[in-house]
C-alpha cells in the first residue's frame, strides 16, 4: 500500500507556495506510481483528489485494476473543481486564499465531517491550508478511457458534505459523461461523515478491501 502526499500538504507542507497547481498533484500521484513500478492499482481518491484520479485514469488507463471515488469528485471533461460550489463557497474560499502569503485557503472544520471530541482535536492539529491553484484550475480529460477502468463511488452520507452532494447526483444519473459512467461503477454508502478512516476506519476498510478482491 502506498500513500503519497501532495506538494504543499501534509508532512509535505513546508513546500507549499503560490504555485502549487493541479498539474503538480496529478504528477504526484503519477510519480509515486512510476518511481514504484506499480500496476493493476486500485487507486483510492478522496474529496479534491477525485480530480487527480480522473487525470491518471485518462493518462494510463492501462496500469489500474480500479478506481475507489471516496466521498470525491468526479468532474465533467473541462470542469475545475470549484466548478459546481455555489457562489458563496467560491467566494469564501478565494477570500481566504488571498489573505494567505502562499495563496492557500483554510479547510472546513472538523464538525463539517461529523467529527467531534479528542478525534477533532486531532484532525484539526493536522490539517493544512489547501493550495488554491487547484480549485478553478479545469481537467481536461476523455470520459471513454476512463470509464474502461471499474470504478466505485463511495458515498458518506451521516453527515452529507454539502460539495460532494453534486456528485452523489451525477453517479447515479444514466446521462452522466454520454451514459459512459454507470456501466461498469458501483455505488456504496457509509453511513458516517466525510472523513471515514477518521470516524469509520474498520467500515471503510472493508470496503476496500473489497474493492481489492479479484
Amino acid at each position: 500500500m502506498h500513500a503519497p502526499t501532495l506538494t504543499g500538504l501534509g508532512d509535505r507542507a513546508h513546500l507549499l507556495t503560490s504555485e502549487v497547481s493541479l498539474q503538480t498533484h496529478i504528477d504526484d500521484v503519477w510519480m509515486a506510481i512510476e518511481a514504484e513500478e506499480l500496476s493493476d492499482v486500485i487507486l483510492v481518491a478522496h474529496s479534491y483528489a477525485g480530480m487527480l484520479a480522473t487525470a491518471i485514469a485518462d493518462k494510463a488507463p492501462n496500469r489500474l485494476r480500479q478506481l475507489a471515488y471516496l466521498d470525491a469528485v468526479v468532474p465533467k471533461p473541462g470542469e475545475s473543481w470549484s466548478g459546481v460550489h455555489s457562489r458563496a463557497t467560491r467566494e469564501a474560499r478565494m477570500a481566504s486564499a488571498n489573505a494567505h502569503p502562499n495563496f492557500a485557503f483554510a479547510p472546513p472544520p472538523a464538525h463539517a465531517y461529523g467529527i467531534t471530541g479528542e478525534a477533532a482535536q486531532w484532525l484539526a492539529r493536522r490539517q493544512r491550508p489547501h493550495p488554491a491553484r487547484t480549485y478553478d484550475s479545469p481537467l481536461d480529460f476523455e470520459p471513454r478511457r476512463v470509464a474502461g477502468v471499474r470504478r466505485t463511488f463511495i458515498s458518506c452520507t451521516q453527515p452529507a458534505l454539502v460539495t460532494i452532494d453534486p456528485m452523489r447526483k451525477r453517479v447515479v444519473d444514466p446521462a452522466f459523461w454520454d451514459g459512459l459512467w454507470l456501466p461498469g461503477s458501483d455505488l456504496i454508502e457509509l453511513k458516517t461523515g466525510h472523513d471515514p478512516m477518521i470516524s469509520a476506519p474498520q467500515e471503510l476498510a472493508d470496503v476496500l478491501l473489497a474493492c481489492a478482491a479479484p
